[in-house]
């Protein structure tokens, strides 16, 4: 199993801090740092210093890492136009060495939209939109010439395709897309047809295996081995070496130890082991650890120590 960073900057961080914890996770080998797209934060917290948008900072961390895999989970088919993010990533791709992943999917957090003055249309126009852009974005990147569109939201005419992403690596050529969700059968068809990953946020075990299930029987339905898709999860952590430290990280971020544990990869180590290996046997190649603190850089460096070795 892998084990990747994610982080919610929309919750307080400066670009520094961003910095600070990609670089930290890069030095303890961590597989990559990701990153939340949104631009207001969500509960009770004032956000500052104030939002970041993804691609921006993924865009100057490129420059100040070497090796660590970076992108989004995820970025909104709201806030951007196709052509345009497809320019953005591959540029970022250019500015890393090849070290992006782009995970899209149809936005939901209606507030931020207001807050910022985006359209937010209904959930099947949303949907609709994120289908076009996924055909679009991978359009651009695998055309080898000029590329034009028709769809009933966007529409692209003679496009030079251009600039395309140093990696080749995805499943129709460029940057390795990522959909996730917990829908049962639009999402997993989206996948199918688009991406190289796909990722189960914030769900329980069983909830997290039935839907991989959903995915697999989507993947094959389209002709693709059911192993050419990675299968990923999302889920918070909160680790700590001894009850008192626990407590004190539960606290920082504004949760119950006891919910943590039963809904995170929370616990003492030996109990972070083991909601690994549980996610693992229900299908997961890898796990994006919510970082909520991101302060707390001794928390990545409790994991790495004492919960990374035994889940490679």
């Amino acid at each position: 199993m892998k084990l990747r960073i994610f982080t919610e900057p929309q919750q307080g961080a400066s670009y520094d801090d961003l910095v600070a914890v990609a670089q930290r996770a890069e030095a303890l080998g961590f597989g990559a740092f990701f990153r939340s797209d949104h631009y207001l934060a969500m509960g009770d917290g004032d956000g500052l210093p104030g939002p970041s948008d993804a691609w921006i900072t993924l865009a100057g961390i490129a420059r100040e890492t070497r090796a660590i895999r970076l992108g989004t989970l995820v970025t909104s088919a709201t806030f951007r136009l196709p052509g345009v993010l497809a320019i953005e990533v591959a540029n970022v791709d250019a500015m890393s060495g090849g070290r992006v992943e782009l995970g899209l999917g149809a936005g939901w957090f209606d507030r931020e939209h207001a807050a910022y003055g985006i359209p937010f249309p209904g959930t099947k126009e949303r949907f609709d939109r994120l289908e076009e852009q996924l055909e679009i974005i991978t359009g651009l990147w695998s055309a080898t010439g000029r590329f034009s569109y028709d769809g009933n939201h966007y529409q692209l005419a003679d496009s030079p395709a251009l600039p395309k992403p140093l990696q080749r690596n995805g499943i129709r050529g460029g940057v390795p897309v990522l959909v996730g969700g917990h829908g049962k059968k639009r999402t997993p068809a989206l996948a199918a047809r688009y991406a190289d990953e796909f990722n189960m946020p914030f769900a329980s075990i069983g909830d997290t295996a039935t839907q991989f299930g959903r995915v697999r029987a989507a993947v094959e339905k389209v002709g693709r081995a059911a192993d050419s898709m990675t299968y990923s999860a999302a889920q918070v952590v909160c680790v700590g070496s001894t009850e008192t430290e626990l407590e004190r990280r539960a606290g920082a971020i504004g949760r119950d130890k006891s919910e943590l544990r039963e809904n995170g990869v929370a616990g003492t180590p030996a109990e972070a082991v083991d909601r690994l290996g549980a996610l693992a046997d229900a299908g997961a190649e890898i796990v994006y650890l919510q970082l909520l603190d991101i302060q707390d850089l001794e928390h990545l460096d409790l994991i790495a120590g004492e919960v990374m070795p035994h889940v490679l």
